[in-house]
């Protein structure tokens, strides 16, 4: 499958090793093919630099180290999500026939689309039967 791994999860994966964030990007990177929009990288480097700047030498590696496929932000198209912000990157997961967004963004999950499929961390590791 290809699953689209939201700022969100980065973020958390990074701060919290241990958490299901985390567990999940892990489970996606070996299992399945990762997809980054371009737009998640930027936003992260931003985040980081804002909250927990001691962390970016980590996000760093942490990019440089998985293997993903890298796609462009898609900025033109109908609004299909409450957050502007969001739209460009969920524009992305359609272009680039993406399977699943990996997210705790509350605006992906209350999307009712069957493709792509929008799941939290825990929701995600329960559907593809990883133990908690």
């Amino acid at each position: 499958m290809r699953v689209l791994v939201d700022t969100n999860i980065l973020f958390s994966a990074l701060l919290f090793p241990n958490s299901r964030p985390a567990q999940a990007l892990m489970h996606v990177a070996e299992y399945h093919d990762m997809v980054l929009c371009d737009r998640n990288i930027v936003e992260i480097r931003d985040i980081l630099r804002r909250k927990a700047p001691k962390y970016l030498p980590d996000a760093e590696v942490l990019l440089a180290e998985l293997s993903y496929e890298l796609i462009p932000a898609v900025d033109h198209a109908e609004k299909l999500i409450r957050d502007a912000k969001d739209q460009p990157i969920l524009n992305a997961a359609i272009v680039a026939d993406v399977d699943i967004i990996l997210t705790g963004d509350k605006d992906f999950l209350s999307l009712d689309m069957e493709h792509p499929k929008c799941m939290t961390a825990a929701d995600f590791l329960e559907f593809e039967g990883v133990a908690h």
